[in-house]
């Protein structure tokens, strides 16, 4: 990803959150997000130098999706761990392949980092991303606590697979 790539990021960012938790996250919130802010907020990251990596799915050279990869935060995790913080794709483009080209290619980065297993959380609620996960050879760990968004609670599921 390109501080050019920013804005398209960003707007599908917020679309595949309006998407993907629309029932799950108070609507308000979902409604609040802005994707001004979120370009700010992206371009400013890509120009810090460190260890994380966003990388962007493109079809007829528009962004349709995105992942982004970085050494595991978690306090029990390793080294050689990596996280996938985020993956997301146009919710026109979900089920085209895309979402499962960005696992790939987010594997092979983690790979190249030195990373011997990627892992990631997902709301326990979120079915069909937890479904997503499932198909591309990822299991589920544990449950740890949970996040919080919006002023709500959300239990969060930990899945993992070895690179």
């Amino acid at each position: 990803m390109t501080v050019a790539d920013a804005a398209a990021v960003a707007k599908i960012h917020v679309a595949a959150w309006q998407h993907a938790y629309r029932g799950l996250v108070s609507q308000r919130f979902l409604d609040s997000l802005s994707i001004s802010e979120r370009t700010a907020k992206l371009t400013r990251s890509l120009r810090q130098v460190g260890p994380v990596r966003t990388i962007v799915a493109e079809s007829d050279g528009q962004v349709v999706g995105f992942a982004t990869v970085g050494p595991a935060r978690d306090e029990d995790s390793s080294t050689d761990d990596a996280e996938l913080f985020a993956i997301y794709v146009d919710p026109a483009r979900v089920r085209l392949g895309a979402g499962r080209a960005l696992l790939s290619r987010a594997k092979e980065v983690a790979r190249e980092m030195g990373c011997r297993r990627m892992i990631l959380w997902v709301l326990k609620d979120n079915a069909s991303a937890r479904a997503f996960y499932k198909r591309c050879g990822m299991r589920q760990e544990a449950t740890r606590g949970t996040s919080t968004i919006a002023g709500d609670d959300f239990v969060k599921m930990k899945y993992s697979a070895r690179l």
